[in-house]
């Protein structure tokens, strides 16, 4: 099989790095198709089309089937088939690993709209929202239980899984954000942004052209700590 993963910045792209993190921390070779993002969107959106159905990344190409998938949970559940290390063996922690994946492609709207993702910033949150707390709150307590009932060091047990691939933007944005959890949730997302994946992609956005409208989407005259990239 060859897999063709279109993706956006790695910058920015949340969505783009779940597929790109799993499919390299199983192992699983593929091509990279980078479609940077525009200030003229009516224009990327024409662009993206060209390759995307719904005009947005992620989208995973198979070219031995014909597949093409769009979605990041979707395109994590077609390799799943594939590849079946993409869940869980044990059944309890595969439930617990979908269940988790779901909540993140779901949930966590607050941190998606006052953290932006941004991998190559360190920026002062200041106080957090309410709903940013209750967010954070809620990881904490669904990271703490993943590890604590399958033993980690993964949330769902030994092996690194599409739950994990899914959080991975989240501990980027905790870490540019100066984001704290507390005892097993904080070594938990230490780890898994220490993981040789997830640097990858981070060390790819760095040196990535900044786009300005994204920028100050991430920095919305928050002071800015570091700069990475510089």
């Amino acid at each position: 099989m060859v897999y063709t993963l279109y993706i956006g910045n790695k910058r920015y792209s949340s969505w783009s790095m779940r597929p790109w993190v799993l499919l390299k921390a199983l192992g699983i070779s593929f091509d990279e198709k980078l479609h940077l993002f525009s200030s003229d969107l009516p224009k990327q959106r024409r662009e993206f089309l060209t390759f995307s159905p719904s005009g947005k990344v992620p989208l995973l190409v198979d070219s031995e089937t014909g597949a093409v998938v769009f979605d990041s949970l979707a395109i994590a559940e077609y390799i799943a088939e594939e590849f079946p290390a993409a869940w869980p063996k044990d059944k309890l922690a595969r439930a617990f690993a979908r269940s988790a994946a779901a909540e993140m492609h779901s949930s966590f709207s607050a941190v998606r709209n006052e953290c932006s993702m941004n991998v190559a910033l360190r920026i002062e949150l200041g106080t957090p929202s309410e709903a940013l707390q209750r967010d954070i709150d809620r990881l904490a307590e669904l990271f703490t239980e993943g590890i604590t009932k399958f033993g980690g060091p993964w949330l769902a047990g030994k092996e690194f899984s599409v739950a994990d691939a899914f959080y991975a933007p989240i501990a980027s944005r905790f870490k540019t954000f100066g984001v704290q959890l507390p005892g097993a949730a904080g070594e938990y997302i230490d780890r898994l942004y220490e993981h040789p994946a997830v640097q990858a992609w981070v060390e790819g956005g760095i040196v990535e052209p900044t786009l300005e409208r994204l920028e100050e989407d991430s920095i919305r005259g928050r002071k800015v700590l570091k700069n990475l990239g510089e």
